[in-house]
């Protein structure tokens, strides 16, 4: 759930955090990638998160501007999602946190070893 606090700041980070910021929304903005998928496989594709928080996750992101969603009517209902040019623009932000984690994380202790 978007705490819109963060979408109405002065602070242009903050911001950006309020739009990509929980967990959920980077890990389906890099598994679309530059691919057009359904919904059903963005649920197979990623583990743990439940069909409710999925929705509502790309709904934001629709409303954000970062993702395209297009319904056919046909039955039974078939609906794509496709990243928008924003959405596009933070996969490189993105493969540059997930470089960041592999650099930093081989020098961490392992917990509960």
């Amino acid at each position: 759930m978007r705490d819109e606090r963060f979408c109405e700041s002065y602070c242009p980070l903050t911001r950006a955090i309020g739009k990509i910021g929980n967990k959920w929304k980077p890990i389906i903005i890099n598994v679309m990638q530059e691919r057009t998928i359904r919904f059903g496989q963005l649920d197979a594709i990623i583990p743990y998160i439940t069909r409710k928080v999925l929705t509502e996750q790309l709904k934001e992101l629709e409303a954000d501007g970062i993702l395209l969603r297009r319904a056919y009517k046909e039955l039974p209902p078939k609906v794509e999602y496709s990243l928008t040019e924003q959405g596009l623009s933070l996969l490189p932000i993105l493969k540059n946190i997930a470089d960041w984690n592999t650099s930093y994380e081989n020098n961490q202790p392992m917990m509960g070893m």
